[in-house]
């Protein structure tokens, strides 16, 4: 493995990408900002001390599972399935004015819960929210159960509860898995902390295998996880909601103009999530938040050879909101994959214990 130093962002990519692996290409090196949030937190309230890891990395075209995620025979823990009527839900009863009729809204949506062996009833745990439950659920069940009782202390995941909430049907513009998810604003976190997760704590079949379940307060212990517009409404929980979310995970993620155009967003962020890097430089110009993002995109994700104008190459996206978080000193993590498409399962079943691993760095529970 080699390292890039005092290249051009251009060149030590370009480099990075005949070298192929795993390579560090840049890091960040700026200064921290005394009256930025996290500057003003201690070190075990900002979770993010540990620098290794950081910056972008290309990895590919050859891939392979990664040992942790396989089942190697440890504990398991406990696995739950419930449902949430739509109707009974306060900020997505799937009945906006601006859903498309043609596009269906699913009249329940399904959670699926995972309570890993080394939790102990009655700790408040960390959590990991995933979209587009279960997804790769089944990745992450292997990861808890591998890297709680991890020798290595660098490898070793706390007990988080992974929780996969099921988006409320159909996709893009005028649908309700769009409204939640590409527009930009704290409704979908909201719902999140106030609708899903009460849920899980108040569900008969949780409650009678832990009596004392309890979920911490702590942003710092409270990640989400998505990819597509799944990976969009990950960053924007975080970027609206720091309070409620700061490890923030993104697979392909959906960086481009794919809010509802008769959204009331608009008027502020008129090219949605795209404006995270467009000239509004919405990540740039706005006060660095006490955040941990990991980002990713595939050589051959979405629209990569759209050009600008049309606001949606997946490629470009993810590249500019790179770019940016480094230029603003976030602590982030950036995987190119090549020889890759739109949410390739290869990445995930290479990169996710590593992801989760780099996540976690820096979190100490609060109780």
């Amino acid at each position: 493995m080699k390292t890039v130093q005092h290249l051009g962002t251009f060149t030590a990519a370009l480099l990075a990408i005949l070298w192929g692996g795993l390579l560090p290409v840049s890091q960040s090196t700026h200064a921290a900002d005394p009256t930025a949030p996290e500057a003003r937190e201690t070190p075990k309230e900002q979770g993010a001390a540990d620098k290794s890891g950081n910056g972008k990395h290309v990895i590919g075209p050859e891939y392979s599972v990664a040992a942790d995620l396989t089942d190697q025979g440890n504990p398991k823990g406990q696995s739950f399935e419930f449902t949430m009527r739509m109707s009974e839900s306060a900020l997505f009863p799937g009945t906006a004015s601006t859903l498309d009729p043609a596009k269906p809204v699913r009249e329940e949506r399904k959670i699926f819960v995972y309570v890993p062996a080394a939790y102990k009833d009655g700790t408040a745990a960390p959590i990991l929210v995933t979209h587009d439950g279960p997804s790769r659920l089944d990745l992450v069940k292997n990861a808890l159960d591998n890297l709680t009782i991890s020798k290595d202390p660098k490898r070793k995941l706390p007990a988080f509860i992974a929780i996969a909430v099921q988006n409320g049907g159909n996709d893009s513009f005028g649908s309700e898995r769009g409204l939640e998810y590409d527009t930009m604003s704290d409704r979908f976190a909201r719902f999140i902390n106030d609708e899903v997760l009460p849920a899980v704590l108040a569900n008969k079949q949780v409650r009678a295998a832990y009596p004392k379940i309890a979920f911490t307060e702590d942003p710092w212990g409270r990640a989400t996880m998505g990819c597509s517009s799944g990976g969009a409404a990950a960053l924007t929980m975080g970027w609206f909601r720091p309070d409620l979310f700061r490890r923030l995970i993104t697979y392909s993620g959906t960086f481009v103009d794919q809010q509802d155009h008769d959204a009331a967003e608009e008027v502020e962020y008129p090219l949605g999530a795209w404006e995270y890097h467009s000239s509004k430089k919405l990540i740039e110009s706005s006060e660095r938040k006490p955040l941990r993002i990991f980002l990713h995109v595939s050589e051959n994700d979405n629209r990569a050879q759209d050009p600008e104008s049309t606001y949606h190459n997946w490629v470009m996206a993810n590249e500019r909101t790179a770019a940016a978080l480094e230029a603003k000193g976030y602590d982030y993590r950036y995987v190119y994959s090549k020889a890759t498409r739109h949410c390739d399962r290869k990445v995930f079943e290479q990169t996710l214990a590593d992801t989760l691993v780099w996540m976690w760095q820096g979190y100490e529970p609060q109780n």
